[in-house]
């Protein structure tokens, strides 16, 4: 493993993990939920504002399910993945520091800027994702993956340490309050998220390509849209693997997205919340590089159906769940397998996929996980709404994980690895 982290390629694509994984800790898992229920809509109820959330997760969710494949289409065409990678990457740093700038009840501003920053966030991963085979063969994507996850959970987990101390005792760093030390942390993320992106611009290297922007190229990166999902029909266990991913990462990401808002809207401290979160960061950091050793040694599906019966535990638990110091039972349990399902998964994806046309299949792939993102959220906000009970949203999710987890014994994947080098679409 040693030997991944001395090569400068794969550490420098890892480090976009460490850089953006900021904004995903910090800002969607834990500061913004916290801040947004607390202090931009703290005249709104606690099921308003858990719909207002999941609604903006959902429909930035919803832009990336459109635009993904068009984005991957065109970065293959224009052979420019680092140069849109990054300009996702400023819309979503510009926007998080802009979240420092609101003041209390700026609700409706607070759920743009968010929508916005998770746009950049999310559509700079489509180029992210893709560039792992710029970076390792196929042999090795399997530790390669995990090591940009466990990046990640360390770079992430130590600027939210960092933010959570500043957040405690703001004093310390000559700040009036916890909501200004809050609003340093935003600028923090976007400092983080461009200091590190650095690397990967200057160190991965990308073939180059000849085409220029036009619209006659946009016309046609739609009509690879569709083009693309008849490859994937064509491609049996890709197909498969896919709708199974579509299905279990919905529950992943709701549980990421949504963990902490629903800790507030049974009762829990905010602190302690925080504190959660922050152990679940540094548990992430070996367990994705354990999760990338079993993938290595016992194959990525036998990870990735660990992980998922560990999440049927978790939410059947959650269910239930009532006192804090369960909630850091559950946040720990997500540590051991958030990194390694994530990272399993795209690994798994990078075998199955025509080697030529990795971005415009890596399009699709995010698309679906975004998708994903889409059902998830709203509906444990919408669930909220009606019942008045944020427990009962909780038995869809683990409803996800099962029936993901069956079409993943579909997947055959040497037959899928063979589909893939044979595909001449």
């Amino acid at each position: 493993m040693l030997k991944f982290f001395a090569n400068r390629e794969i550490l420098s694509w890892g480090l976009y993990d460490w850089a953006n994984s900021a904004f995903a800790t910090t800002v969607i898992a834990g500061f913004f939920p916290v801040f947004f229920k607390q202090y931009w809509a703290a005249s709104q109820t606690e099921v308003e504002s858990t719909f207002y959330l999941g609604l903006v997760n959902a429909l930035a969710s919803l832009v990336i399910v459109i635009f993904a494949p068009l984005l991957g289409a065109l970065a293959d065409q224009l052979s420019r993945r680092k140069k849109m990678l990054m300009n996702f990457a400023i819309l979503g740093i510009l926007m998080t520091a802009g979240l420092s700038l609101l003041g209390e009840g700026a609700w409706l501003m607070a759920l743009m800027l968010y929508f916005f920053a998770l746009i950049g966030f999310s559509g700079s991963n489509i180029f992210y994702d893709s560039l792992i085979l710029n970076v390792a063969s196929l042999k090795q994507v399997d530790r390669v993956s995990s090591i940009g996850f466990a990046l990640g959970y360390l770079g992430g987990g130590l600027l939210f340490a960092f933010n959570v101390v500043m957040v405690t005792w703001p004093e310390w760093f000559g700040l009036a309050d916890a909501g200004a030390a809050v609003k340093w942390s935003f600028v923090s993320v976007g400092l983080w998220w461009a200091v590190f992106s650095v690397p990967l611009l200057l160190f991965v290297k990308e073939e180059q390509g000849g085409q220029k922007l036009s619209l006659e190229l946009v016309r046609m990166s739609y009509q690879n849209v569709v083009s693309t999902i008849k490859k994937i029909r064509q491609l049996k266990m890709t197909f498969i693997f896919l709708v199974a991913y579509w299905l279990y990462i919905d529950g992943v990401d709701t549980i990421i997205r949504m963990a902490v808002d629903f800790g507030l809207a049974v009762g829990l401290e905010s602190n302690g919340l925080l504190a959660a979160l922050l152990l679940t960061q540094f548990v992430g950091f070996p367990a994705a590089l354990v999760f990338g050793w079993i993938g290595h040694v016992k194959g990525p599906k036998f990870g990735i159906f660990l992980a998922l019966l560990v999440y049927c535990l978790i939410v059947l638990w959650a269910m239930q769940l009532s006192s804090q110091w369960e909630f850091y039972v559950l946040a720990f349990a997500v540590g051991l397998v958030q990194g390694g399902i994530q990272s399993l998964s795209r690994s798994l994806y990078a075998r199955l996929v025509p080697v030529s046309q990795k971005t415009e299949f890596f399009g699709f792939y995010n698309m679906l996980g975004k998708f994903a993102a889409v059902i998830g959220p709203l509906l444990v906000g919408v669930t909220g709404i009606i019942t008045g009970q944020p427990h009962v949203g909780i038995f869809m999710v683990l409803l996800l994980f099962v029936t993901g987890g069956y079409l993943l014994t579909r997947v055959d994947i040497q037959v899928g690895e063979q589909q893939a080098r044979a595909y001449q679409g």
